[in-house]
């Protein structure tokens, strides 16, 4: 498939955001991390790196302007040098990055060569925000290693199985497709990794579960998954649409664009900070961390306590409608930040919905646990775990697999 060699057994997993780039050095061998890292603030005077040895060695911190991706890459390659991990060993068998949109056509892992660079490009007007800065990682990793293989993992991949009666939405067909106008949902590493390890939890093969799987965190997305397969998820051509977020406003009627646009007064751009920065738990109570709403929530806080509602209320639509979309449910998953770790969340979303099979054992939600674990009573119809993601090595995983097969 590529030029890797063959005893070469480690993966560099990159995340390149607008202005940080998040990566891993794992070990495929036992699928156990060796270094993680952050860049953030990159183009700032205040730019940070947090390397973190994850073998031996303490965290390391240096601060600084990192002018661009390039400096900030070569930074973090200095560090892993500095392990004795260098992106010159021979050991380093690919670098696979994250890429947020890959639209219809890249439904799997796919070496990156010219021209999936440039459809990914193609891609950025329906991901304005993480395609360009993808695309920058891959330019600046393809640099640093040129003879080495790239593989792009694709956010929207696990949703490309989606039937066309629920990809599509009801406006002018013609339109929809000159636009690439369609769901497309997000979050899809986390849900393929969480799908297949709550079968495992299960000890039943993927292909015989029903599972509805809540990605709760900052971000947060709801997926539907039969036999392994997307067939309805909650975000669409944008992580916009969906569930209540930390600072997006989830599903809204697209009237109040227009009514802000004439009434207010906002410009396009307006509406789309409104939306996505200063909306969903932000704009309702002023906080996006669900710990610190909580807290409000018990001290008496009227606008918490609604902001907490709204949000749940949410959940449970979703729940019970993928539920219909399913005919058949074998377990509600927990994944993510607030999802594997808020047992009010849990308990609250799932409250009063016996009728679907489906209820929360008060001792067992409450252990905190970095294991995949139930938290449903025993011989409860409808299983409900708690399952932690590991988006890095679900990508680690594809990139390694599709480089040896």
């Amino acid at each position: 498939m590529t030029d890797a060699p063959a005893d070469a057994h480690r993966v560099l997993v990159l995340n390149s955001g607008s202005s940080s780039v998040k990566y891993q050095l794992l070990d495929m061998r036992d699928r156990s991390r060796l270094a993680t890292g952050l860049v953030e603030r990159i183009g700032e005077s205040s730019s940070r790196l947090v390397h973190t040895p994850l073998k031996g060695g303490e965290p390391r911190e240096r601060s600084g302007r990192i002018a661009d991706h390039g400096e900030a890459l070569k930074a973090a390659a200095d560090e892993l040098a500095a392990d004795g991990l260098g992106l010159d060993s021979p050991e380093l068998a690919a670098i696979g990055h994250r890429v947020v949109h890959g639209g219809l056509k890249f439904s799997e892992p796919t070496v990156i060569t010219d021209d999936v660079l440039k459809e990914i490009e193609r891609l950025v007007p329906v991901a304005p925000l993480h395609n360009p800065a993808n695309i920058t990682g891959i330019r600046t990793a393809q640099a640093l290693r040129p003879d080495l293989p790239q593989v792009a993992v694709f956010d929207t991949a696990f949703h490309t199985t989606m039937p066309e009666h629920a990809a599509r939405y009801a406006i002018d067909v013609e339109t929809a497709d000159a636009h690439r106008i369609r769901r497309y949902g997000f979050h899809g590493t986390s849900h393929a990794y969480v799908s297949r390890r709550t079968a495992e939890l299960l000890g039943r093969p993927v292909a015989d579960l029903n599972v509805i799987v809540l990605h709760l965190g900052n971000g947060a997305s709801a997926s539907a998954v039969a036999g392994g397969r997307c067939v309805d998820t909650s975000m669409g051509l944008t992580p916009l649409e969906g569930l209540v977020m930390g600072t997006r406003s989830g599903d809204i009627d697209p009237a109040v664009t227009f009514h802000l646009k004439r009434v207010a007064g906002m410009s396009t751009d307006e509406i789309d900070v409104l939306l996505n920065k200063r909306s969903g738990l932000v704009g309702l109570c002023g906080e996006n961390d669900m710990r610190e709403i909580r807290r409000r929530v018990d001290e008496g806080d009227e606008r918490a306590a609604l902001a907490f509602d709204i949000y749940i209320h949410r959940l449970k639509k979703y729940v019970g409608a993928y539920s219909a979309v399913l005919g058949r449910v074998d377990a509600v998953v927990f994944t993510a930040g607030v999802g594997e770790n808020s047992a009010p969340v849990r308990k609250a979303a799932l409250a009063g919905m016996e009728g679907f099979g489906l209820a929360v054992d008060a001792d067992r939600n409450a252990v905190r646990s970095g294991e995949p674990r139930l938290i449903s009573p025993e011989g409860a119809r409808v299983a409900v775990a708690v399952v932690p993601t590991d988006e890095e090595l679900e990508i680690a995983g594809q990139t390694f697999d599709l480089i040896h097969n």
